[in-house]
């Protein structure tokens, strides 16, 4: 019974497809500029004329793209992908079942990409806040006073960028929840 649940090896073919998409999604969405056309058709495709793996390239790669830019979940890549096969000159069934494969398996890690790739400034990476009473000051009527204190952290692609904490009385907070509300 194990032997029926286990799902035989892909056809030959599709080894080098796989790796053409990990190649296009390296170059495209993980910023690797080493990995060229000719790269990829030397160690995937030596065989194919320039021309034919150019065409080969630009349709996973406008395949790739637009399954990556609509974000699609595995329902409407199925419905993508079916299309696909049905249309002239579109994908063979093998084919698809590669894409839908790679795709389940990269989903998160390109959109990941996108999503930093889209970032300008730097982002809220962590915030943390509490509420601390004052047991010390100069002014013995701000013994005993909530204080909030507001810890961020803030950066861009991954990379911490700033850090910073800031506290503030009850009185300014009263009126910047007033103002919100």
């Amino acid at each position: 019974m194990a032997a029926a649940e286990q799902q035989p090896p892909p056809p030959e073919g599709c080894r080098p497809l796989s790796a053409l998409l990990g190649g296009i999604a390296q170059a495209a969405y993980y910023g690797k500029a080493g990995i060229t056309e000719e790269l990829l058709r030397g160690q995937l495709y030596p065989e194919a004329a320039p021309e034919e793996f150019r065409a080969l390239r630009a349709k996973m790669g406008g395949l790739l793209q637009s399954i990556a830019s609509a974000d699609m979940d595995l329902n409407q890549l199925e419905a993508f992908l079916t299309a696909q096969t049905k249309k002239q000159g579109g994908i063979t069934s093998d084919q698809a079942a590669v894409i839908a494969k790679f795709w389940k398996n990269h989903r998160i890690k390109i959109r990941e990409s996108l999503i930093n790739q889209s970032r300008w400034d730097n982002v809220l990476k962590n915030m943390n806040w509490r509420v601390d009473m004052k047991s010390q000051s100069r002014h013995i009527d701000q013994i005993n006073t909530p204080v909030a204190i507001v810890e961020m952290e803030l950066g861009k692609n991954g990379q911490l960028q700033s850090w910073g904490c800031c506290s503030e009385n009850s009185g300014l907070f009263e009126g910047v929840l007033y103002e919100g509300v």
